[in-house]
């Protein structure tokens, strides 16, 4: 018995007796051809992603909360590990490919920058301002692996994986998530079009299932999770929350997570779309509010703001003036350009260049490489 070919076999049957609406990994496709092995493609594009650089920074970067001294505030790694287990447990009960559910999951988040969402809006900023093109972490992730992973070679992810990523905006709740089927081509002519306009970005609509309940599920971990955060900083008390939130989802992150996930499943299970009851759409519309409200806007004090957008500012235009005069003594030089493939190096301008280096800092390489300009 040759056991490789039973192996194949055995996976095949498990995909074959996934729901009709799911995406099977015989329609994986790749932006250049490559030859699998016994691994499904969503599953191997797993590994390629936490076994990437980038997502072994994770653990550095800050979700709401930066410099805070407590071991116990989530950070990104945290927040996608989540993600994932989440879409996870919601491709479960829906009977989807929970390999390609995994792979955006923990792919997502690899563009967000150092300080969480305040560092995203400065580098922004910057983009605009420089570039005049927006700096949004979802397209940032499918940059990394498209053209900064591996050296500059990227990683030639599937795009389903891609598309994913690109269109998971966590910050936008919908009462319906409807998947858009797209081709290589389309996809692309997505990506290209949002790089350009956050307008367009915020239109994208994921290609699969999958992508659709990673996009929810981005904010079913961070909603309950940010009040447990925030309480335990003596930011909120539980007992702000509404009580007519608290009435459909609970008070605590473990009541939120579960009463949206049953909600999801019961009213998603057989369709070929994602769907949130009036009800628990109207709760979770109103706990993101007041999060805004009471959690995000309070996070970082008027000083705080003012002293990251002037480091920000500081390390980008240190690290282009040493890239316009070739300082090869520069960290840019020493640590990111230094194994770069040709490609890349040809194929990117400078400000770019040092974008996609400071995006990829985690919170303290970032202070550290503050302290050398």
């Amino acid at each position: 018995m040759d056991i490789l070919k039973t192996i194949e076999k055995n996976l095949i049957e498990k995909e074959n007796n996934l729901e009709k609406f799911a995406t099977k990994s015989s329609d994986a496709e790749r932006l250049f051809p490559k030859k699998e092995d016994l691994r499904p493609s969503f599953f191997h594009d797993t590994d390629t992603i936490i076994h990437s650089r980038a997502y072994t920074r994770y653990m550095d970067k800050t979700q709401v909360f930066s410099f805070e001294n407590n071991d116990h505030i989530t950070k990104r790694m945290v927040h996608v590990q989540l993600v994932s287990k989440i879409a996870r447990t919601i491709g479960r009960f829906l009977n989807l490919n929970e390999d390609l559910i995994e792979a955006i999951g923990l792919g997502h988040d690899i563009g967000h920058t150092p300080l969480g969402h305040t560092g995203e809006k400065i580098l922004n900023e910057i983009s605009m301002k420089e570039l005049n093109i927006p700096f949004m972490h979802n397209l940032q992730s499918v940059r990394n692996f498209m053209y900064i992973s591996n050296n500059g070679k990227g990683d030639n992810l599937t795009i389903q994986v891609l598309d994913g990523m690109m269109c998971h905006n966590g910050e936008v709740l919908e009462k319906e998530y409807i998947p858009v089927k797209k081709t290589k081509e389309e996809f692309l002519n997505d990506f290209e079009n949002s790089c350009k306009s956050q307008l367009y970005a915020n239109k994208i609509r994921p290609m699969t299932l999958e992508g659709c309940i990673v996009r929810i599920s981005d904010i079913i971990a961070y909603i309950g999770r940010d009040i447990e955060d925030a309480i335990m900083l003596d930011v909120i008390k539980r007992e702000d929350i509404p009580e007519k939130i608290v009435k459909v989802l609970g008070n605590n992150n473990k009541e939120i997570v579960n009463n949206i996930v049953l909600d999801i499943v019961k009213n998603s299970y057989g369709k070929n779309k994602i769907v949130l009851s009036d009800e628990v759409y109207s709760a979770i519309n109103n706990l993101l509010k007041f999060n805004y409200k009471n959690i995000y806007d309070n996070a970082n004090t008027r000083s705080e703001l003012a002293y990251y957008k002037e480091s920000f500012n500081k390390l980008y235009y240190t690290l282009l003036n040493d890239l316009n005069e070739n300082k090869e003594k520069s960290k840019i030089y020493k640590l990111y350009l230094k194994n770069m493939d040709i490609n890349y190096l040809n194929n990117t301008n400078n400000k770019q260049i040092v974008i996609d280096f400071i995006a990829g800092m985690t919170d303290d390489f970032f202070i550290s490489q503050l302290k050398e300009c």
